[in-house]
């Protein structure tokens, strides 16, 4: 607390010189003393809701503005698409390692798939188009609305039905680790 309140002096300082005004012209606006005013804003009187909530009124600045208090976290989710290997790949999660989440949009293609195998758990779900998934010697078409799971252990491979382009959620995490589905 003590730390978020150390600049209010200087703050309150800047304002009133930026809005021109003088320590009378502030005292009489505030009805607050030239004095308490002075040694707020040089660090003599420690800053109070009583002589804050009127000074942020006359400078027309929110209360945290005035104490500098942090930031509250933005919960909105910047996305970052990137490309990969052809795909847009936009990455749904900030924390770093398990599980990892992504979005991924799958262009129509007609390359031959190239299985592959890697340690951990993969989740698939189809929200548009249709997505070809091979997992070992199955091979599969998936529509909006269906998902898949499987051991990356097992060769493995996802793309496009050759017809239409596809929009995918997928989590992958470590081996041993399913998805749960709560059911409602």
């Amino acid at each position: 607390m003590r730390s978020v309140l150390d600049g209010v002096g200087s703050r309150l300082q800047a304002l009133r010189e930026a809005r021109g005004m003088t320590l009378a012209d502030l005292s009489e606006r505030v009805g607050v003393s030239t004095s308490t005013l002075s040694r707020l804003e040089n660090g003599q009187r420690r800053a109070s809701l009583e002589l804050l909530v009127p000074l942020a009124r006359v400078y027309h600045v929110p209360l945290d503005d005035l104490v500098g208090a942090p930031q509250a976290g933005d919960p909105r989710i910047r996305l970052r698409p990137r490309r990969v290997n052809g795909r847009t790949v936009v990455p749904l999660a900030h924390q770093p390692g398990m599980p990892q989440a992504w979005k991924i949009v799958v262009p129509r293609d007609h390359s031959a798939p190239r299985l592959k195998t890697h340690e951990g758990r993969e989740w698939l779900y189809v929200l548009t188009g249709r997505m070809r998934l091979i997992v070992g010697e199955r091979d599969m078409l998936l529509e909006p609305g269906e998902a898949a799971e499987f051991d990356t252990r097992t060769p493995h491979w996802f793309g496009s039905d050759g017809q239409s382009e596809a929009e995918i959620l997928s989590i992958f995490g470590p081996q041993g680790e399913r998805v749960h589905a709560a059911s409602g």
